[in-house]
């Protein structure tokens, strides 16, 4: 039993479980999607009183809510107690793709170079805003975020997710091929 716990999971008793996942929740009437959860939080904090986005009747998903929180504490308990402290096994081949972007790899998902101590650095700072305001602004966009679109829309069938989807992976290898080595060379 340790061992199913402590181990990782074979791709194909993951891919069963989100499918299980997905057919529960059709079952049930709801979508998945984590950035819901997020404008459902706004909406809770009285943000619909300042953008009429907002301003809905959030207790219709209360349940993403308890899911979402669920999902951070599953994940801090995995990280705390089961392995936290094992090294992030990344391939040869990404850790030289790292080091030619100077990104020295180590033992965390957090390189040092974009998470340090120097935090508010001018370069270091732009990143994690624009960043920040890119993801937020394209989940907006694409009317969701890559779990539920990927996960959700496409099980349903639904163009439009396949349309995000395919836009989610042309952007992740334009980030990956054009801006991250401009940014960081």
């Amino acid at each position: 039993m340790e061992k199913l716990i402590y181990e990782p999971w074979p791709w194909y008793l993951a891919g069963v479980l989100i499918t299980v996942n997905v057919y529960l929740l059709l079952y049930l009437g709801k979508k998945f999607g984590i950035s819901t959860g997020f404008k459902t939080s706004c909406s809770v904090l009285g943000a619909g009183k300042v953008a009429s986005f907002f301003n809905y009747n959030w207790k219709e998903e209360r349940w993403l809510l308890v899911y979402i929180l669920g999902t951070i504490i599953g994940g801090f308990i995995a990280f705390q107690f089961m392995n936290g402290d094992a090294p992030v096994l990344v391939s040869e081949s990404t850790k030289l793709a790292l080091e030619k972007l100077n990104i020295v790899p180590n033992q965390s998902f957090l390189p040092s170079e974009i998470y340090g101590l120097e935090f508010f650095s001018i370069k270091r700072l732009l990143i994690l805003v624009v960043g920040g305001l890119l993801i937020g602004f394209g989940t907006r966009w694409a009317d969701g975020c890559t779990s539920g679109h990927a996960i959700s829309g496409l099980s349903n069938l639904q163009l439009p997710s396949l349309v995000a989807v395919i836009g989610f992976f042309i952007g992740g290898l334009l980030m990956t091929f054009v801006f991250i080595p401009l940014i960081f060379k």
